[in-house]
Order: C-alpha cells, then structure tokens, then sequence
C-alpha cells in the first residue's frame, strides 16, 4: 500500500510545481502588462519629477474646467522616450554648444506698414515659398511694433534654450500649469504666458496677480501683457503672433513648443522634443486631424460649425488656393500623411524650414483669417525646401496633454463678441459657383477622372 501511496504524491507534488509555475507566470504577465501600458505612450518624468503642484488657483478661477472626455487606446501608437536625464543633458550641450551648431537664420524684411504682417498680394506671398536663394528677405510680420514691455522683450531675448509659449486672449481661458516636468526642466526652460488687457483684468478680478509690478509670474508661467491697441481687432489674430512668429519674439531659443489655452501639458516639454522632433529629424511635429485629410474638409466644417463669421471669404480662400494649385491629399503627398493637423501643439526645431513655414503660414493668416489649419496644406507643399514635419498620431497628443474646453466661467469683465456671422451656411459652396475648386472636390470625392 506504501508503494501504491508514493505515485500519486509525488504526481501530486509534480501538479502543484506546475500550479505554482503558473500562477507566478500569470501575475509577472499582468503585472508586466499594467506597468508597460503606461510605457506605451509617454509617462511622466520617471526620475525626480516635480511632485507638488506648482501653483494653487482660487476655487472661483475657472469653475468650468473639465476636460474633453477621450476614449482611444493609449497604445494604438506607440512612442518611447529616453531617460530624463540623458535627454536634459543632451539638450543642454546642443544648445549650450553655440560654436559646434551654427543655426541658419532667414534674413526678415523691415519696414513701416499699416498692418502687423505688411498684407501683401496672393503672387507677393506665394513668390516667397522658393527659398532656395537664402539672400532674399521674408515679409514674417514686425512692420509695427510688438506692444510689450522692455523688460519684457529682455527676458524673452534671454531665453536661448527652449522655450513653451502659450496665449490668452479674451479671457475665455484657464492658465494651465504643466505636470510632470523633471526637477531640473524650469532651469533650462523658459515658460512664457502672452495675454491681453481683458485678460489681465481677469486675472486680476481674481487675485492672481500683483498690480504693484510690472513683471507678472503665475506658476511656471511669466505672463506678458500685450497692448491690442495697436494690432489686430480679433483677438484670435493677436494669439497668432505668439503661436507662430515666436522664432522673432525668442530670436535666440533652439526648440519651441506652443501649446494651446485649452491644453493643460503633462509631460515634460525637453521628453517632447528629443522624441517627436530630435529622434525623428525632424523640422516641426505637430498632430494630425482626428477626422479629416482633406483642407476642403476643414473648410466645410468650418462653415458649417461657424468657427469663421465669414462664410464668402472662407469660399474666396479656398478658390484663391485651388487656383493657386492646391490639391486634396493623396499618396503623391507621402511622407505627409494628411493634409489637416490639430495645431493645438506644436514643437519645433528653429531653422530655416521651421521658421519660414511659420512666416508664409503667419502672412495666410493675415490676409484671411486666422484659422491656420486652411492655409497648412497650401504653404507647406509649395515650400522649396521641403519641411521635415512629423505629424503624429492624436492617440500621442492625447497622452501628452489634456484638452479642456473653451468655457472659462466668467466672474469679471464681460468679454464682447465684435464678430456676427454673415452668412450661415451649412455648404460652404451652396448657391454660388465653385469652379476654381470643382477639380478639387471631385478628386475628393474619388469622381474625378484624369488619368
């Protein structure tokens, strides 16, 4: 009976080896999986990160400050970035190292206009696109004088690194403080906030500044009045100067990241730009459309929600680019993989094909409307020389930033609209002809038939 006794224990001990093999194989397996999702994208800074919030806001501030609701997959599309520390290092001696990168630098046109940007002609603007005699100077905006302080426009000179640069104008925004930076990143990176006398007035309303000073600091962020006075009657269009002449207003910064109003940034600007611009050489990097490919598509929408008043000049814009040779996306436009990006963050590199993109886009913009992503396609693809431009997919955006939405609960002044809409449309060609875009859409539509 011993005998018969001792096979199954020892088949018994055997079992429960193999039992306990496989329990401890299914937890490595789900512990390795819930850690590596957070690796599937972005993280927060791994090591040493800045634990505390870096400014603590009124509970008044902002009551309407949820986020929009995303429900992607985190990791559809996977991007890695290197340890902290490597990344810092490496971005300070690039950009430390004045002597070993030399930075090529576009010779601007000066002068004294009525307007902000010079509002030259469609042939004038286009003609500036071939770049590839680096003699000519590039109308890129300054032809008035940019309302700041000096102490102000100091600063700013001073940053020679990277900068982060955001706006507010109208005060339909929160200041959002970023998360997630590295204990060494506000050493070596600027923060700077560009706002209007409205909203000035609000944050003051709110106790969120000193009125005793001049120089204004919230959080991260150092905040810049900038006098309307003497720019644009649209606040939009002012909130354009920042967000893509800043290669002027910093001319010494190496890397830039604008970052939208609606944004709140959670992972360390210098991990940004050594992933999606510096490992991918890259001129820019800025996300794709979640929706659309097609600039016709963003115009139509356009219309359609009244994110322009003017319903006969998005029509006369868009004709004035068909007429010009702008063509709806197609594998012929690879690498590009669309031809609408969400411009609500961008990270670039300051060079030649960077800044000059952003002069020709600036220029688009003035003499439209400042919804850049209509004039995107059209500048980019008559540039000579081409951009390098990583346009990543909105699955990374989401994970480097959360995005609220434009209702900051009004508690002070009473922002105005100026802007009526003149023709609400739902067709942005209804009862009128189309014939400079009929190619246009007809390829679109997968109806054209040219060989």
């Amino acid at each position: 009976m011993g005998k018969a006794s001792s096979t199954p224990l020892l088949f018994r001990s055997k079992l429960l080896c193999f039992s306990l093999l496989y329990l401890f194989s299914s937890l490595f397996l789900a512990l390795y999986s819930s850690l590596s999702s957070t690796k599937c994208l972005f993280r927060s800074s791994p090591f040493d990160p800045i634990q505390s919030p870096l400014f603590s806001y009124p509970p008044s501030y902002g009551e309407h400050k949820y986020a929009i609701p995303t429900l992607r997959s985190s990791c559809s599309s996977p991007v890695f970035f290197s340890d902290y520390w490597m990344v810092l290092k490496e971005i300070q001696e690039f950009c430390g190292n004045s002597s070993k990168n030399v930075w090529p630098v576009l010779r601007y046109m000066q002068g004294n206009t009525k307007s902000f940007g010079g509002n030259f002609s469609t042939q004038k603007r286009i003609s500036y696109s071939d770049h590839r005699h680096v003699g000519i100077e590039v109308p890129c905006g300054f032809f008035k004088k940019f309302p700041i302080s000096n102490s102000d426009r100091i600063a700013m000179e001073k940053c020679d690194g990277v900068v982060v640069v955001s706006a507010i104008f109208g005060d339909h925004d929160k200041i959002r403080q970023p998360k997630g930076l590295g204990s060494k990143t506000p050493d070596y990176v600027c923060f700077f906030m560009f706002i209007d006398d409205v909203t000035l007035k609000g944050l003051d309303y709110h106790n969120l500044i000193s009125r005793k000073t001049k120089e204004y600091k919230i959080g991260a962020w150092r905040i810049v009045k900038v006098s309307s006075e003497n720019l644009y009657d649209n606040p939009a269009m002012n909130g354009v100067i920042p967000k893509y002449l800043v290669h002027r207003l910093f001319p010494n910064s190496k890397y830039s990241i604008w970052v939208d109003a609606k944004l709140q940034l959670v992972v360390d600007p210098l991990l940004l730009i050594h992933s999606l611009v510096i490992v991918e050489n890259v001129d820019m990097a800025i996300s794709r459309h979640p929706y659309f490919v097609h600039t016709m598509e963003e115009a139509m929408a356009t219309a359609r929600w009244k994110k322009w008043w003017d319903v006969d000049a998005l029509k006369t814009q868009m004709e004035t680019y068909c007429e010009s040779g702008l063509q709806p996306w197609s594998p012929n436009k690879l690498p590009y993989p669309s031809d609408v990006p969400d411009s609500a963050l961008i990270i670039r590199k300051h060079g030649v094909a960077s800044n000059l993109f952003s002069c020709l886009l600036f220029n688009e913009m003035e003499a439209f409307n400042p919804r850049d992503q209509l004039a995107f396609a059209y500048v980019r693809d008559h540039m000579d020389p081409k951009l390098k431009l990583n346009m990543f997919d909105v699955e990374v955006f989401e994970q480097v930033a959360v995005e609220y939405r434009h209702n900051l609960k009004n508690g002070g002044p009473t922002v105005t609209q100026k802007a009526k809409t003149k023709r609400a449309s739902s067709d942005l060609f209804v009862n009128g002809s189309c014939s400079k875009c009929e190619g246009y859409l007809l390829k679109m539509w997968g109806e054209s038939h040219e060989s």
